[in-house]
């Protein structure tokens, strides 16, 4: 899609405005995780909006890892980070770049607003600062050591970087207004201690860490980004982002706009309970196929092209609001769709003997890969004496007039295959069925003769031929469209049938060669995509991606 044809927006509009009055003759944007967790869905949409700019406008966006918090990250989250940004279809370059890359520069822009009276060393105590900072409805208090000498301030920081002083004793804070109405500019922290900690990129060479709201408008300053993207919640920290900006010498002025980050039903977002999920053991890790980071819907069998279509299709708004679960399904249906190769997949076998089918006789049959696109080509699906067939597929007497498959003593077409009639079957000592005897009419292939009515058509797997299979039917991980909104922990809303394991599935013999990244639909079962972690030739693993239709509206319309 290209600028001229993607819809517009508020934030588009405003890079046009000011590109037209010449405030900007290039678009910069940047894409600035914090690598303390692997990117979800939430992330996906903020990396195509800020590369898709980019992209668009003939700019550049950066990758910077926002690493001041060094506790909770580490190289591993590095990692994945780049190649999910990577895989959902973006590069940014040469422009990979570290908060951490500034740390020299961002305590001596910390020395330039000490000199100029514009913060000073605080010896409170977290809970004493707190107690200090008011509420929404009562200014702050001044802190004691909020009129320390120029002289004095300069000489506790560079003690605080030389490690001096213990954890938590000693802080920087902005010298702004304790009275303001915006709780972020009541004298923020600017810095804080942290010993004993092993920087991923600085090793322990500080144990002074600048503060988020700090380090982002002087990072963003120094890389020359244009337009700083954020969601909703960092609005109220905007005044401080400016304040920042304002008052140290870097050399641009950026703008922060803030979107509305995306509420997915039956998920959660936040980092803090997606890390819970995966500590506590609920999932088996981070790209779980059950767990909406990017790494997760990858291994399920989520596309690029599916997560860009679906960002597109959210839009760039300042409402908040939630948007359905389902809408994300339907853009992996609708690009599998076009592009998925179609396969036959038992995943619960019932045996059928075709009584007048030679046992020593097997053909290949032709069947196309794709019914809308012939260019996908054909290719061969071998047929024997006995079969497997899905065992809702069969039933002794039908249950109601829309079952149209095979009964006893009905018909229905093998699908690229003969029509068949089913006359005996074998249960077993509680009534199931376990093989089913039936004959089949050679006049049939690829033909219904005039006035014969056959119920519909299944599809099967030769038992001479087929390959066993472990397939994964995954779901929705929680009941509830908003596990963390009621009460009680989130953890009670997991979807106890988030994850069916099927051990005995048989799958066509094209699909033994399947690698990771094919997809394909097991005809009349869904979307599948072999495991990333488990699958091998000797014992293949399939994910189901998604289901042909919204299972979960049918069941709600139903209830």
């Amino acid at each position: 899609m290209s600028s001229n044809e993607r819809p517009t927006n508020f934030i588009r509009q405003i890079i046009d405005q000011d590109l037209a009055s010449g405030k900007h003759d290039r678009i910069v944007t940047r894409f600035p995780p914090e690598p303390n967790g692997y990117l979800h869905i939430g992330h996906a949409k903020s990396i195509c909006l800020n590369f898709g700019i980019a992209e668009d406008y003939g700019g550049e966006c950066h990758l910077r890892f926002d690493d001041t918090n060094p506790h909770k990250e580490n190289q591993e989250f590095v990692a994945a980070i780049r190649e999910d940004v990577r895989w959902l279809g973006f590069d940014w370059g040469r422009h990979e770049y570290y908060a951490s890359n500034y740390f020299e520069q961002l305590y001596g822009f910390a020395l330039e607003l000490i000199e100029k009276g514009l913060a000073y060393v605080c010896d409170l105590s977290p809970e004493e600062m707190r107690a200090y900072r008011g509420t929404l409805k009562e200014p702050g208090r001044e802190s004691p050591y909020r009129n320390r000498s120029t002289e004095e301030n300069l000489d506790l920081f560079r003690r605080m970087r030389a490690g001096e002083f213990a954890d938590g004793s000693r802080v920087l804070r902005a010298r702004i207004d304790m009275a303001s109405p915006n709780i972020n500019m009541r004298d923020p922290v600017l810095y804080r201690i942290r010993h004993g900690v092993v920087h991923h990129q600085t090793g322990a060479e500080w144990c002074l860490y600048p503060m988020y709201d700090f380090t982002h408008p002087i990072s963003d300053a120094l890389e020359g980004i244009t337009h700083s993207l954020c969601t909703l919640e960092f609005e109220d920290h905007r005044p401080l982002y400016d304040w920042v900006v304002e008052h140290v010498s870097v050399p641009c002025r950026p703008r922060q706009i803030e979107f509305s980050r995306l509420n997915l039903e039956y998920t959660v977002m936040s980092k803090r309970l997606l890390t819970e999920l995966v500590d506590e053991g609920h999932v088996e890790g981070w790209d779980d196929p059950r767990m909406p980071t990017i790494a997760g819907l990858r291994r399920r069998g989520y596309t690029p092209a599916s997560i860009r279509l679906f960002a597109d299709q959210i839009g760039v708004t300042k409402a908040d609001n939630r948007v359905e679960l389902a809408q994300l399904e339907n853009c992996v249906r609708e690009d599998l769709d076009r592009t998925a190769p179609r396969r036959m997949a038992v995943l619960h076998p019932l045996k059928v003997v075709i009584e007048n089918y030679p046992e020593d006789r097997e053909e290949w049959l032709e069947a196309a890969n794709h019914p809308k696109d012939p260019a996908m080509g054909t290719r061969s699906i071998p047929l024997s004496r006995e079969v497997w067939i899905e065992r809702d597929d069969f039933r002794k007497v039908a249950p109601n007039k829309k079952f149209k498959r095979l009964v006893l003593g009905g018909e229905v077409r093998l699908r690229n295959a003969y029509v068949i009639r089913c006359h005996e079957v074998i249960e077993d000592d509680a009534g199931e069925p376990v093989e089913l005897r039936c004959h089949y009419d050679p006049a049939t292939l690829g033909a219904n003769p005039e006035g014969r009515k056959v119920r519909g058509v299944i599809h099967w797997v030769s038992a001479r031929h087929g390959v066993r299979a472990e397939v994964r039917l995954y779901d929705r991980l929680f009941r509830d469209p908003r596990p963390d909104q009621g009460e009680g922990r989130f953890i009670g809303q997991i979807n106890p049938d988030s994850l069916l394991t099927l051990t005995e599935a048989v799958l066509e013999p094209a699909l033994a060669d399947a690698a990771e990244g094919d997809h394909f639909q097991f005809e009349r079962q869904g979307y599948f995509v072999p495991d990333r972690v488990a699958h091998c030739r000797e014992r293949p693993v399939f994910n189901r991606t998604v289901t042909l239709r919204d299972t979960w509206a049918r069941l709600a319309a139903r209830d």
